[in-house]
């Protein structure tokens, strides 16, 4: 049966000979999803402060978490939708969707007349974050070759930090000099439509998840993409594996909702979302939304914080490119304790600066040295491997749902603590010191938890992963 390139994604086997350029090409595009996910969730730091004044959108305390907490509830519920979306369209095009509305909905934020369309636009926004957060780590997971899965679906991780670095710098830029205009946040927002276009295109001519394709009986298509994406000779043993474990769950219905109660799917489940969870109560997006704020609290102009964050987006950039290479030799499992460890210490020594330090240059410029140091350790070892193990420890049949479950727990999560962040660190609430505290206690209840639950899924194909859990043995 012959194949077309609308079908694959790919042009004939003859025009694509070198299949590591190929797979390199798809992850790269693909993780433009990612880049998008950083660049709108990290905007909003450097945006924030000026779209806040009077006169622009007029935004008390309350409403500045609510305007920068509304795309994580909008996240939530788009990692939901965007799970079962691509189990239902496939991975391709539900990136292809999420490209759309990154595009509408970042044009709408630029141009919000008042803080309730803001809101909404930002919720429409978030929808898109969060159904790429889904979609993007799964397709990687399923295209990658069992080898460098670790490495290739952390570059959506890498492609996060760098849309945020990316966001800073842009911020920093226009502040700069643009600073002095009324409207300077529109163009900040308005810069997100360029990598939503160009996700968009890159997308109409990648190829759908080989998985998938067989999931859904299209095993020709699947092997042509197999061929593409893999050495030559190992493409057929590949799809013998997937089929055999598709043939294993023939018997079983549609993925659905009560699934999730199956005893050893559930244990999945229970992991995913812990995982997901101590992601997100390590603060990491209160310095990623707010750590402007957070530098120009200790003692700093807001012009000269805005750009002093950006040493925080190039520390998350080098920590990821780090934990690319380190996921290589060491284990998921012990990167997330470790870093656990790392981070808890940092939030440790903020509170302990920030309680007994007069705000002044040097106390900012401090509290930035160490929020730098807990993005080594979260960007460099705790994100990246929470990711990698998102992405591999559901069985394929209930993958997009349950790590939709998962990663909108993270959302809830996520949009909790920016909600009440600003509240805690300003007068009327507990302050900074008392916040990273908060933060370092937390972290030390991850940790009993990782220590506890977290299994080792390192040079493990995806249905060895799942037949571990099936069968009751979870590896350390």
């Amino acid at each position: 049966m012959a194949v077309s390139q609308t079908a694959t994604g790919l042009p004939p086997a003859s025009a694509h000979s070198n299949y590591q350029a190929t797979l390199r090409t798809a992850v790269l595009v693909c993780t433009f999803g990612g880049l998008l996910f950083g660049f709108d969730t990290g905007v909003i730091n450097g945006a924030l402060p000026y779209m806040a004044a009077p006169g622009q959108l007029d935004l008390s305390e309350a409403w500045k978490g609510v305007v920068a907490s509304s795309l994580i509830a909008g996240a939530a519920v788009g990692a939901l939708l965007g799970g079962r979306l691509s189990d239902r369209i496939g991975r391709r095009r539900t990136i292809l969707v999420l490209a759309v509305l990154f595009t509408v909905a970042a044009a709408a934020c630029s141009l919000a007349p008042n803080r309730y369309l803001m809101t909404v636009a930002r919720v429409i926004l978030g929808l898109g974050v969060g159904g790429a957060s889904v979609t993007v780590p799964s397709y990687l997971a399923e295209i990658s070759p069992t080898k460098r899965r670790g490495r290739l679906v952390t570059r959506n991780e890498l492609m996060i930090v760098t849309g945020q670095f990316a966001a800073f710098v842009s911020n920093a830029v226009i502040a700069k000099t643009l600073g002095g205009e009324e409207h300077v946040w529109r163009l900040m927002l308005a810069m997100a439509v360029i990598p939503a276009i160009a996700l968009w295109v890159g997308m109409k001519v990648m190829p759908e998840s080989p998985r998938w394709l067989a999931m859904r009986g299209r095993e020709r298509e699947a092997f042509q993409v197999l061929e593409r994406v893999r050495a030559p000779g190992t493409a057929q043993a590949e799809l013998d594996e997937i089929n055999e474990n598709i043939k294993r769950e023939s018997t079983q219905a549609r993925a659905s909702w009560a699934d999730l109660a199956t005893p050893w799917i559930r244990r999945c489940l229970f992991v995913g979302i812990g995982i997901a969870v101590i992601n997100q109560i390590t603060g990491v997006n209160s310095v990623m939304y707010y750590g402007t704020e957070i530098i120009s609290k200790s003692g700093l102009a807001m012009d000269a914080a805005i750009v002093a964050n950006t040493a925080n987006g190039l520390m998350s950039v080098l920590a990821m490119c780090f934990a690319i290479w380190l996921l290589g030799y060491v284990g998921r499992r012990r990167m997330v304790l470790v870093g656990l460890c790392g981070t808890t210490c940092a939030h440790v020594a903020i509170g302990t600066v920030a309680s007994t330090m007069p705000d002044s240059q040097v106390k900012a410029y401090i509290v930035l040295a160490l929020t730098m140091t807990f993005l080594a350790f979260m960007q460099g070892a705790v994100g990246p491997a929470t990711w990698c193990l998102l992405a591999e420890v559901f069985p394929a049949r209930v993958r997009g749902l349950a790590m939709g479950v998962s990663v909108a727990c993270m959302w809830v999560v996520n949009f909790g603590i920016t909600l009440v962040f600003p509240w805690l660190v300003s007068d009327g609430g507990i302050g900074i010191s008392k916040t990273f505290f908060l933060f370092a206690a937390l972290g030390v209840a991850g940790l009993l938890w990782g220590l506890r639950h977290l299994p080792e899924t390192k040079g493990k194909s995806l249905e060895q992963i799942e037949w571990n859990f099936a069968s009751g043995r979870i590896p350390r």
